[in-house]
């Protein structure tokens, strides 16, 4: 099949080399010349395992990248993905705005394409969107009508950050979302029909658009708050001197509770559980109803970074002093910062007039970091970063964290604060985890 793609950023780039390594021809859009660029010179816009070498193998060949929407006549694709961000607004809800210019100037050009393209939304949009937004808009710049020059539907995607390309090829689902126009639901069996060959046993799911965009904001909303609640759990089992981690072992026997996301800690950040959450209470309260117990997920996880500050506090006033921050993704396998609990953290240590020193194992996560706070020191090994340090506060949970041992020695005062349960309590440092 021909695939376009229109947006080359975290997911539209990963699906764009996965549909290649289905055997599909892919024309990506993009109106950054920089990242179309990399695109056809086969190197990834974004850090994601994987994905350079699918890029590799693929870029010149079945996979191209293009500034001109125009450029999709001459292509022809059958089904045409609209991956564009939807970013938070002050309020939690979501901007829609460049997915509608997206929308607007994909229509400019539908109704020259031949046959009868499908229009799928891998956009993550609430309830309502497609239909009464991006629906208009194509319909209003092509001069077609869905369902009869053009299908419309939606198709959420489910890739975590560090994993995206192993989550395409090995799915928990494939959710398929067009109100039964069956010419758009056979585009999309068409679409996955290699991975569907290769797999019988992942679920497809077959439902209405509306259905379909919930679905993205519940799936991430549930397991937000599991986090959450697990935190709060967690945070009850310091005040008894519990250990949380042998108490979340045992309730995850239960297969109705399960042992996934059960590690309490700092909280959760990144692109997509902070995005949804806010997006999801936002949408309901705009149609009248208050999602308390959302609310409070998203309470809970604002103050985890707070909690392991005042524990820090308890041991050292840092005013003036050294403090190491290890971690600054707001996950391991990535260079992601945004929303990461190291943000917080840093601004709390700030403000308590510590000399910020930090370190994370990807380079480009520094970077990233020193975006937000360009007079923290950033290095690039864990000892100069603990050298000197009167503590120590531990926010990502990266394997090699869980090595380092004698590099706490080189501290001047050893408070570690360990937010992800990844070092060894011993001997000659002062260790608080932040749930036990």
């Amino acid at each position: 099949m021909k695939i376009g793609i229109v947006g080359s950023g975290y997911v539209g780039t990963t699906i764009a080399a996965c549909f290649a390594d289905l055997g599909h021809d892919v024309m990506n859009v993009d109106v950054d010349e920089a990242v179309v660029t990399k695109l056809n010179d086969g190197a990834a816009p974004i850090s994601e395992p994987d994905l350079d070498d699918l890029l590799g193998r693929y870029a010149g060949e079945s996979l191209f990248a293009t500034t001109e929407y125009e450029d999709l006549v001459d292509f022809r694709p059958e089904v045409i993905f609209l991956a564009l961000p939807t970013p938070s607004n002050d309020d939690g809800s979501i901007d829609t705005s460049t997915i509608e210019a997206g929308a607007e100037a994909l229509g400019g050009v539908l109704a020259d394409i031949e046959g009868y393209p499908t229009v799928v939304v891998k956009s993550t949009v609430v309830p309502g969107t497609t239909e009464n937004v991006i629906g208009p808009a194509l319909e209003l710049e092509s001069g077609g009508r869905i369902g009869v020059d053009f299908g419309l539907a939606v198709n959420p995607e489910f890739l975590r950050e560090g994993s995206a390309v192993s989550d395409f090829t090995d799915p928990d689902k494939l959710v398929f979302g067009t109100d039964d126009d069956d010419r758009a639901r056979e585009a999309l069996e068409s679409v996955y029909a290699p991975l569907l060959d290769d797999d019988d046993d992942v679920p497809v799911v077959e439902t209405g658009l509306r259905e379909a965009e919930i679905i993205k904001y519940a799936n991430n909303a549930f397991l937000a708050a599991k986090v959450s609640l697990i935190n709060e759990l967690g945070n009850i089992c310091k005040e008894y001197g519990v250990d949380a981690y042998e108490v979340a072992d045992a309730i995850g026997l239960d297969d109705r509770i399960g042992e996934q996301f059960l590690r309490s800690g700092v909280g959760w950040g990144g692109s997509c559980f902070p995005k949804d959450v806010n997006a999801i209470v936002a949408a309901a309260r705009e149609q009248g109803y208050d999602p308390e117990l959302l609310q409070a997920a998203i309470d809970v996880n604002d103050r985890q970074p707070q909690r392991m500050l005042d524990l820090m506090d308890d041991h050292v006033d840092v005013e003036g002093k050294r403090v190491a921050v290890l971690g600054l993704a707001f996950k391991p396998g990535t260079d992601d910062v945004r929303n990461s609990r190291a943000i917080p953290i840093i601004e709390g240590l700030q403000e308590r007039g510590a000399d910020v020193i930090a370190y994370d194992p990807n380079p480009a996560a520094r970077d990233n970091m020193a975006k937000h706070f360009p007079d923290v020191e950033y290095l690039a090994s864990p000892s100069p970063t603990l050298s000197g340090a009167h503590a120590a506060l531990i926010v990502t949970d990266w394997p090699e964290f869980g090595e380092l041992d004698r590099e706490f020695d080189l501290m001047s005062n050893s408070v570690v604060i360990d937010g992800r349960r990844i070092v060894e309590r011993r001997e000659g440092i002062t260790y608080e985890g932040l749930t036990w």
